[in-house]
Order: C-alpha cells, then structure tokens, then sequence
C-alpha cells in the first residue's frame, strides 16, 4: 500500500494537484493510508467522514432524494460524494469517495460487502463498484481502501 500511496502523491506533485477525500463505510483509513507517508500534506487537503444520510448530505451535498432512491450504497450517491467534495470545480483538486457495507449485516437490502467507489476532477468521473462478499468487516474495509486510493491513482493518470 504504501508504494501506491507514493505514486499518488508524486504524481499529485507532478500536476500540483490537491486530494480531498470523502469516506462512509471506510471511516477514514482512506485518509490514514493518504497521510501515512511523509510529505502527503503537500498533496493531501481535506477529508470528510459522512458515515449518517444526514452528514453525506449536509457536508457534501448529496440529495436526500437520491439517498432514497438509490439508498447510501450506490452509483448514484458515490458521484454525488465525489462531486461535492470539491464544492468548486478548481483544475487542482481530484477527490476519491467510497461508499459500502461493511457488515456484518446488510444494509438498506444491500449485500455485505457491495462497495461503490467514486473519483472526480474536473470533467474526469471514475467510478467502480466492488462486490467482496461476505468477509470479515475489517477486511472489506481494508481492500475497499487500497482499491479506492488505486482508482484515483488510475484517475490522476487519465
């Protein structure tokens, strides 16, 4: 893990881009793996942890009526996470969001380990939807955040 995170932040260095992420089902190891590495704070900016419907709304903008629609863990409510985690479209910001079920139990009739992943920088929208099965919690949550921090390295290459 610890050499991805060197790739992103060296190529955030390269574009002097600044990550903002947003966490649900992670609860922040997205951003404990993001900083771990000395000198992420050049590259590093901010990160929410919205685990309620009520915080992903009020911090990031998600519709509440897309929360009911589509529920906490989808497509839909990833790209709005990603999407409001930068408020501004600057071109030096990419933000990496993830959404899932951790377990042990299903959620809102969504399966132990379904994991929506979003990353966007202006106009470059990446998302991938994981679909662990039924492992232990920590381990979805672990490989959820190594797949999150690949797939905004894949998007800070694009």
């Amino acid at each position: 893990m610890e050499e991805l995170v060197k790739k992103v932040l060296n190529e955030c260095f390269k574009q002097n881009t600044k990550i903002i992420s947003a966490e649900s089902c992670t609860g922040g190891l997205v951003s404990g793996a993001l900083t771990s590495v000395t000198g992420s704070s050049n590259a590093y900016d901010r990160g929410f942890i919205t685990y309620s419907n009520a915080s992903k709304n009020e911090l990031l903008g998600v519709q509440m009526e897309t929360l009911k629609k589509f529920g906490a863990v989808s497509e839909e409510v990833v790209i709005e996470m990603a999407k409001g985690a930068i408020k501004e479209e600057p071109p030096n910001r990419i933000s990496i969001a993830i959404t899932g079920v951790a377990g042990p139990d299903s959620s809102e009739k969504k399966p132990v380990g379904l994991v929506w992943i979003g990353s966007y920088q202006t106009k470059k929208l990446m998302t991938k939807k994981l679909e662990l099965g039924f492992l232990e919690r920590d381990e979805i949550r672990s490989i959820s955040c190594l797949k999150a921090i690949t797939l905004l390295y894949e998007n800070l290459k694009r």
